[in-house]
């Protein structure tokens, strides 16, 4: 092979990996943060401003989710939270570079419209991520030895979160969540709120979260939003969630 060949694949390879590096310390995060590698841990997810690209086609999730309940869930709500919430960031001078997570810590600070759309960005970008096209199984592990531990088994944790989906009154959301002492819990937040805010009523790091506003399940299930919750366990991507508990 030409030693010119070598000197430019050389280059390039080296030019990838400083990119890398570079990006591995901005926290802009998104998708390619979650994945990148410290001491072979990986590092929790870290969410940007910027909606990012689902991870699967819009009818990836059918039958539980039918293609069009994606596609406006994704293209119309969601992007709509992420533009809201840039305008309101740059309103009220919030540093964008930095993770939204950090922004939530402390969203008693700002506005309602950073609040709600902040939320809604964040829990969208989390939302997706909780899902997979058939379901990723949950495995033997920490993370699966804590839920039995504390829940009494896998079945019995589904019915908690379920029951605190069920019974959200209005639109809001269902979480599993770590605290900080890294105990596992159940709880559900009113509109877009979420246990990161100093303003929830629970608090600690998301691990999945379920959407029970309607635009999230109306067209298929109508006001059935028990068969909904049922539905959405066949697609929840526990490798994920798994991921997140490992990080915290």
């Amino acid at each position: 092979m030409p030693s010119s060949y070598n000197r430019r694949r050389f280059i390039t390879n080296v030019s990838k990996t400083a990119a890398v590096i570079s990006l591995s310390g901005t926290g802009v995060s998104s998708l390619f943060a979650g994945e990148m590698q410290t001491n072979n841990k990986r590092r929790y997810f870290s969410t940007g401003f910027e909606q990012t690209p689902l991870p699967y086609a819009y009818a990836d999730l059918e039958p539980v989710i039918d293609t069009m309940t994606m596609d406006i869930h994704y293209n119309r709500h969601a992007a709509a939270y992420a533009l809201n919430l840039r305008d309101a960031a740059k309103a009220e001078g919030v540093n964008m570079k930095e993770p939204l997570e950090k922004v939530l810590g402390v969203v008693s600070k700002y506005s309602t419209k950073l609040r709600n759309n902040g939320g809604g960005h964040y829990n969208h970008e989390l939302f997706w991520h909780s899902m997979c096209k058939g379901g990723a199984e949950l495995k033997d592990g920490s993370f699966r030895n804590q839920l039995i531990k504390q829940f009494g088994s896998t079945e019995a944790f589904q019915s908690q979160f379920s029951d605190a989906a069920k019974n959200r009154f209005g639109s809001g959301w269902a979480w599993l969540y770590a605290d900080k002492d890294k105990q596992l819990r159940i709880g559900s937040t009113p509109n877009q709120d979420n246990p990161l805010m100093d303003i929830s009523d629970i608090k600690g790091t998301p691990l999945l979260g379920l959407d029970v506003w309607e635009h999230a399940y109306y067209l298929k299930y109508q006001n059935k939003r028990a068969d909904y919750i049922a539905g959405w366990w066949k697609v929840v991507n526990w490798k994920s969630v798994e991921e997140r508990y490992l990080g915290v």
